[in-house]
């Protein structure tokens, strides 16, 4: 998709994240030789931007290839084409010695913060590991004195710094997190998936505190999750992802009232709502999401669109403008 189009959809502030075409294509290997004998096309040619202070939401049914976004973007999975951008230096082909000072930029809250915390070591230790990795604070009081500092922010106490993380709650666990990914003053934070293992009311707290933490430092978000009430409270732009490809890019309350993709629908069709007087039309689509080893020509979407047309079956569609900072990938808009 062309960057000019992503550009004008956003904001002329200098963007923290500018991704462009990024592919990843994940090899098949079989027999003794481990010969390649295809492609998992999981990411195919995603882009889009961050701006300062802003939260992109990035929704689409699992296997879809959110989390692989999100970690290419980070350099945890190297990607197999496209550019990836902080502050404006592409950092895709960039060694592991090039790339550290740019870790200090981008931080990641995980799915999990059980199975993401080392239960051997201790929750200050665990906040304080990105300090004593990159330098920052002398080792002992300070460094101490700063950790204590980010249990505060996150709304834990500083004598739980001595604690193992089994002895926290999950949402404490998730807080414990958050303040690692705060420790070296991000500009971007990675959160994926990052309440869906916990309770709603605990859901609520943890978003609300990211939220804050925005508002505070300025930090860009990008917030990768399958729930769409969760993305809507917390996100400014969203962008749809379907087998490997954004279908639909707008601001939320455009995409909420007024979506353009047929996949878009449905999956907010699906969202339930609590009024009972306020009853929204059913969208739901049938069979089920292709293998993206064989993802469909032309339109992925289109073998379970109910207004699939031939075209459809055969040309890959741009994702065009429909409106103001409103992107869609479809034939028929």
């Amino acid at each position: 998709m062309p960057m000019t189009e992503i550009r004008n959809a956003q904001a002329a502030a200098a963007p923290v994240l500018q991704v462009d075409g990024l592919k990843k294509h994940f090899p098949i290997r079989k027999g003794l030789l481990r010969r390649t004998i295809g492609n998992v096309f999981a990411v195919d040619g995603v882009s889009f931007s961050i701006q300062p202070g802003e939260t992109l939401g990035l929704v689409g049914e699992s296997g879809c290839g959110k989390t692989t976004v999100g970690r290419t973007v980070l350099r945890l999975i190297e990607p197999t084409g496209g550019s990836i951008r902080v502050r404006g230096e592409d950092i895709t082909q960039l060694s592991r010695k090039a790339l550290r000072p740019y870790r200090r930029e981008m931080q990641i809250v995980f799915q999990d913060p059980f199975s993401s915390l080392n239960p051997r070591m201790r929750a200050g230790d665990i906040v304080g590991e990105p300090m004593k990795i990159h330098g920052i604070g002398a080792e002992g009081g300070e460094r101490a004195r700063l950790v204590a500092r980010l249990f505060e922010r996150v709304g834990l106490r500083p004598q739980q710094m001595r604690n193992f993380p089994h002895e926290f709650s999950g949402g404490q666990r998730q807080r414990i997190s958050i303040a690692r990914a705060l420790a070296l003053n991000p500009k971007l934070i990675v959160a994926d998936e990052p309440v869906s293992a916990l309770d709603v009311s605990i859901q609520a707290q943890v978003i609300n505190l990211m939220m804050d933490l925005q508002r505070e430092e300025g930090i860009a978000y990008l917030f990768i999750s399958h729930n769409l009430a969760v993305v809507e409270h917390i996100s400014h732009r969203i962008a749809v992802m379907y087998l490997g490809r954004i279908v639909e890019y707008a601001d939320k309350v455009t995409l909420f009232t007024r979506p353009q993709h047929p996949y878009t629908e449905a999956l907010l069709s699906a969202v339930p709502v609590p009024d009972p007087l306020l009853k929204r039309e059913k969208r739901m689509v049938e069979g089920d999401v292709p293998s993206p080893v064989r993802p469909p020509p032309g339109c992925h979407f289109h073998t379970r669109c109910p207004y699939a047309q031939d075209r459809c079956r055969i040309e890959t569609p741009a994702l065009k403008p429909v409106g103001e900072g409103h992107l869609v990938a479809c034939h028929l808009r």
